[in-house]
């Protein structure tokens, strides 16, 4: 697993002291407000504060401290090493584990492999197959079963081909 994970992305400079507006990639802002540091293009920031409204989120860093040094930060990532972030529930997953996740129906047949997962209120989820790109979505009974540590998911056959495209 990877060590960072990508948790935001500035969005825009907020006022004239440097602070920037996000827009998180985690279920909220308020899960990036106990963070003391962050990673953007490779370069450590401490961090000096967050405000969480939903997802999107205002953040000041060590180092930026106005205007002009925000807006060199526009449209970049914001990493976090995956130890500071908050524990996920049960039943939750980072989008970074689940990419290369092989899809098998509770058969055991083989549909394809994750290449990438779009948040949304039900997650979309892009799968690379023999026949090209497939897409489902996460809807209510679709997924039985998740096992990061062996890189599999398990879906509803019956489910899957109902919500795939």
């Amino acid at each position: 697993m990877d060590n960072k994970l990508t948790v935001a992305t500035v969005l825009k400079p907020q006022g004239i002291r440097g602070e920037v507006k996000i827009k998180a990639l985690c279920d909220s802002a308020e899960d990036l407000t106990g963070l003391k540091r962050v990673y953007i293009d490779g370069v450590e920031y401490g961090v000096l504060g967050v405000r969480a409204q939903g997802e999107i989120g205002y953040i000041s860093l060590k180092g930026v401290f106005d205007r002009n040094a925000a807006e060199l930060l526009r449209g970049k990532d914001i990493e976090a090493l995956r130890d500071d972030m908050p524990p996920l529930p049960d039943d939750r997953f980072y989008i970074a584990d689940l990419t290369g996740c092989a899809v098998v129906t509770s058969a055991g047949e083989e549909i394809g492999e994750v290449v990438s997962v779009t948040p949304a209120r039900t997650d979309i989820y892009t799968l690379k197959t023999p026949k090209g790109e497939l897409s489902f979505a996460a809807a209510d009974g679709v997924i039985e079963e998740v096992d990061i540590q062996n890189k599999k998911i398990t879906v509803n056959k019956k489910r899957f081909k109902e919500v795939s495209v």
